[in-house]
């Protein structure tokens, strides 16, 4: 980890800080019962070990919505629906196009962690590199957050993963059905003395890799190829503490869909009118990390130390004669990221009603972007006439980051219902800009009886953009080709001002109350009022975002949550109402016309991803062995333009309900084998995701149509 040589010292006044808590805190009780057995005993310490980390880094005041291996399994696809899908069952998550999903109406801005240790983001798009299957629970924490989550806070989706200290064996598995899908998987876990381990695999084809830009059933070149890695291994060294080690890989390669008839706008001299659905554009993605944490737990004390690293690169070849005649530009493109980093988070009880939560966290990372653009000379000023012999233009640049981040914070419980949280963070920026800011952080919980429970907080916010977006290129190389941004010249040519990191304040409050047991209603609302709101637009054919900063926004909303289970039955539904509405480009302007400049420097416009109503809900019935579930997604559309208003409409409202039926078959020879069948889309309701307009807004996208599939999976 070459980056990581400067953060020695740091790391080793980490551990110094530590150690004294460690060396006067009393060591609890090692001594094994005469009944208990090896296996008993090292599961009811990876337990404790594992309540410990939830213990050290609190959600006190946030608001969680936890997704079981049971909420799961239930949902139509189970383990096989990618996790972006499977995050749509929590309230206030949207749908948006290429795997991603919105928080409360933000861009992306998710951070995700795995048994609480970050996983910096990368090029790659998560929503495809993780995936549910080593999930042992989904948490979405969101709302006001405690001290110790900063940088990316609009959401935190924390992945607990299975372990072989609580369920031994294995599985293979093969799924697959319409468009060509075949994924076949495979996972093992188990036990080996202190050693517990976790591996999973698979393998995915299909022919609709990326949302079909047409109304068509099968869209026209949309080919994929995918593959996941995941391993868990934990050594648990003695009663109190444990070493653990996660790995995953990803590997993606994708076909660019067709939009047949569309007409094309430059000629090279030797075709004049390129066929779009013959058009041969890919993209490659790779996406892996690794973690390496050790976790002590005292009576009194606990913390976690960890170490990670992540790696992803996306690489875009387009199709040159096509591309030149469609967009006056072929580039082909690469970006790569690298990043590493140490996180530590502690805790200390220093009374029955203080608790101290403290910790560092410390990340390296280096992206490089590098582009080979082919592209038209201008015969004019203005370029209303072009050349047809293209000329090749040569591009790139890097950008080396680092962040610094410390946080205290105290749970203070006044009295035995009434728990008063608060704390301070610290950030600091030194990458494409040097900046810093302190955040408060301030959230009381009181639980008037066991069945009632309420919240309010207020949150100081610091989100950098991320490096891996930020192309670091010159456009003036570019000035007299049809490369240029569209409305500019070189003697007026557009800002490029440095992209900002994002500050807001946050403002939480809510309850839920459970009526009768497995009965539970919740309602939160939310303010956020930012400046320099990051945003993030696809300006171009290759599907590579990038970031740019509104220069204030407002954000409001209301959810609401409900939940059932009882005997056989389970069941869930969520309703979110909120918008966000920004103004003025202040960064990244030559991605913007003259005229979108103008009117957003006046107006406040929706942002692109912002829809108003979005709902999901489901049922899950257990008939005589057989698992009978559906679900659904809801929402009243994301944004379009409409007329010279940017972002001015609605797509149209979609609905889309999916059902499944699983049965398990226990008396087998060799293991279960579990069979299930599974509908997407049961009613074939055609929608647009994206319709091709909108601020950052490349082309239009299309939800899945109805399609069918099959799974089995044999255990062993």
């Amino acid at each position: 980890m070459p980056l990581l040589r400067a953060s020695i010292p740091p790391t080793a006044l980490l551990v110094l800080s530590l150690y004294p808590l460690a060396a006067t805190a009393d060591q609890p009780q090692t001594a094994t019962p005469p009944s208990t057995t090896a296996t008993e005993t090292i599961v009811v310490t990876a337990q404790k070990l594992a309540k410990a980390r939830s213990g050290i880094q609190t959600r006190i005041g946030a608001t969680t919505y936890t997704l079981s291996s049971k909420s799961i399994q239930n949902q139509p696809g189970g383990a096989e629906i990618p996790l972006n899908e499977t995050l749509l069952q929590a309230p206030g998550v949207s749908q948006d196009s290429f795997g991603q999903v919105h928080l409360r109406n933000d861009h992306a801005n998710i951070q995700y962690r795995i048994d609480g240790v970050i996983l910096p983001e990368g090029i790659s798009f998560f929503g495809q590199s993780l995936t549910s299957r080593f999930a042992e629970s989904i948490a979405l924490i969101t709302g006001s957050l405690p001290a110790q989550y900063g940088l990316v806070t609009t959401g935190i989706v924390d992945i607990q993963t299975k372990s072989g200290a609580f369920d031994q064996g294995g599985s293979i598995g093969l799924y697959g059905g319409s468009h060509g899908t075949l994924d076949p998987s495979a996972e093992y876990a188990g036990s080996s003395g202190n050693i517990n381990y976790y591996l999973a695999g698979d393998y995915a084809q299909n022919g609709i890799g990326i949302e079909n830009p047409t109304r068509a059933y099968t869209p026209l070149h949309d080919n994929t190829e995918q593959g996941h890695g995941f391993g868990y291994v934990e050594d648990i060294i003695d009663p109190t503490s444990k070493l653990t080690a996660i790995a995953g890989i990803y590997q993606g390669a994708f076909q660019i869909p067709d939009s047949p008839g569309q007409q094309s706008v430059y000629t090279d001299g030797t075709q004049s009118d390129f066929p779009s659905a013959l058009l041969n554009e890919h993209q490659a993605e790779t996406n892996d990390y690794a973690v390496l944490s050790y976790l002590k737990a005292g009576d009194a004390y606990g913390f976690q130390v960890s170490a990670f690293e992540r790696y992803s690169r996306l690489a875009y070849t387009p199709d040159q004669t096509g591309d030149l005649e469609f967009y006056g530009l072929s580039q082909q493109a690469v970006r790569s990221d690298i990043a590493e980093g140490i996180q530590a988070d502690g805790s200390y009880n220093l009374s029955d009603t203080h608790t101290l939560r403290y910790g560092l966290l410390f990340t390296a990372e280096r992206g490089t972007s590098h582009t080979n653009s082919m592209v038209f000379p201008c015969l004019t000023p203005t370029c209303s006439s072009v050349g047809t012999t293209p000329v090749n233009i040569e591009n790139g640049g890097g950008q080396t980051g680092y962040t610094y981040s410390a946080y205290l914070q105290d749970e203070w419980q006044i009295i035995p219902k009434l728990t008063f949280n608060y704390g301070l963070r610290y950030d600091v920026l030194n990458a494409y800009t040097d900046t810093q800011q302190l955040s408060p952080r301030i959230n009381l919980v009181w639980k008037p009886d066991a069945s009632t429970g309420l919240h309010a907080g207020y949150s100081r916010y610091f989100t950098p953009p991320s490096l891996e977006l930020i192309a670091g290129q010159s456009i003036a190389k570019f000035a007299g080709t049809t490369g240029y941004p569209a409305g500019y010249t070189p003697a007026a040519p557009p800002q490029a001002s440095t992209i900002l990191p994002e500050r807001s304040n946050y403002f939480d409050v809510g309850a839920e109350h459970v009526f009768f047991p497995g009965f539970k209603l919740g309602i939160d609302g939310y303010w956020k009022i930012a400046r320099d709101l990051i945003d993030e637009g696809q300006f171009g054919a290759p599907i590579i975002l990038s970031v740019f900063n509104y220069g204030h926004a407002n954000v409001l909303g209301l959810e609401l949550t409900g939940s059932y289970e009882a005997g056989n039955c389970s069941a869930y539904a969520n309703l979110s109402i909120g918008r966000e509405r920004a103004t003025q480009i202040v960064s990244q302007q030559f991605n913007f016309s003259p005229q979108q400049l103008a009117y957003l420097d006046t107006h406040d416009i929706y942002t692109d991803h912002s829809q108003f109503y979005t709902a999901s809900s489901g049922v899950s019935y257990n008939l005589f062995g057989t698992h009978l579930n559906t679900d659904l997604i809801y929402g009243t559309g994301l944004r379009q333009d409409e007329g010279d208003i940017p972002n001015g409409g609605m797509v149209a409202p979609y609905l889309q309900l999916n059902l499944g039926i699983t049965r398990r078959f226990n008396h087998i020879f060799g293991g279960p084998i579990e069979l299930s069948a599974n509908i997407i889309n049961l009613t074939d309701r055609i929608y647009e995701i994206r319709s091709g307009t909108g601020v950052g807004v490349f082309a239009p996208q299309y939800g899945p149509r109805r399609s069918f599939y099959i799974a089995l999976r044999k255990f062993f």
